[in-house]
């Protein structure tokens, strides 16, 4: 699949990929350069940054299900 840069250095996405990742207007990718290339990926919450916040969390309340919320941010009903 090849993207096109426009002097402005603005890629478009075919329609496809966006449906496929469930990507709008406004969301955030992360760039990675790798030894291949380059990698681009929606930026969603790392687990691993919410650390700091167990501290500061009741332990009475139950075990997040991370698979859940990660799902359900993909859900296109659930966007502004």
């Amino acid at each position: 699949m090849l993207v096109k840069m426009t002097s402005k250095r603005q890629v478009t996405f075919p329609k496809a990929v966006v449906e496929k990742l469930h990507l709008k207007a406004g969301d955030s990718l992360a760039v990675q350069e790798t030894e291949d290339g380059i990698l681009i990926r929606p930026h969603r919450f790392e687990v691993s940054r919410l650390a700091p916040l167990r501290e500061k969390i009741s332990q009475d309340l139950p075990a997040p299900n991370f698979d859940t919320i990660r799902h359900a941010s993909l859900d296109p009903r659930l966007r502004d």
